[in-house]
Order: C-alpha cells, then sequence, then structure tokens
C-alpha cells in the first residue's frame, strides 16, 4: 500500500508544477481573447527550464560528488531561462 501511494503522491507534484506553471504563464488569456496558445507554451517551458537549473543548483547545495558540475550546469541552465524570458518579451 505505501509503494501506491509514493507514486500517487509523486504524479500529484508534478500535476502541481504544470497547473501552477501554466497559471503562470496566463493560461486564461487566449482563452478569453481568443488568441494563439503560443506564448503560453513557449512560456510554460521557459519555467520549466528555470525549474531545472535551479533543481541542479540545489543538487549542487547537496551534494559531495559532482558539486562543481552541478552548479555549473544549474547555474548555465538559469541563465539561458532568464535569456529566453527577455526574448519572449521582445527585449533582446
Amino acid at each position: 500500500m505505501q509503494l501506491g501511494s509514493s507514486k500517487i503522491i509523486s504524479g500529484a507534484k508534478y500535476v502541481y508544477l504544470i497547473v501552477f506553471f501554466a497559471l503562470l504563464s496566463g493560461v486564461f488569456y487566449p482563452v478569453i481573447t481568443h488568441t494563439v496558445w503560443d506564448p503560453v507554451i513557449i512560456g510554460t517551458l521557459i519555467l520549466f527550464l528555470g525549474l531545472i537549473g535551479t533543481i541542479l543548483l540545489f543538487k549542487a547545495g547537496t551534494s559531495e560528488k559532482n558539486r562543481k558540475v552541478l552548479l555549473v550546469a544549474g547555474l548555465a541552465i538559469t541563465a539561458v531561462a532568464l535569456f529566453l524570458v527577455y526574448v519572449a518579451i521582445g527585449r533582446v
């Protein structure tokens, strides 16, 4: 019974993140204005990219092995996500 409940909780975490990022990206705006969904999809993917970078930064802080690799990869992915945010809003 314990194994099944942990899979449900694990799945619920990811569903929660997807819904949260979609709402953060403005999922209701295309519904209300009848416009395209491309900015919402791109925004959600950029947020997930930033999440991956910050997870790697967290792993670098808690890991004994590969600390430098995780730190560099986390900072690089987070920087790419920030750059993509500026590209998405048209500042670059």
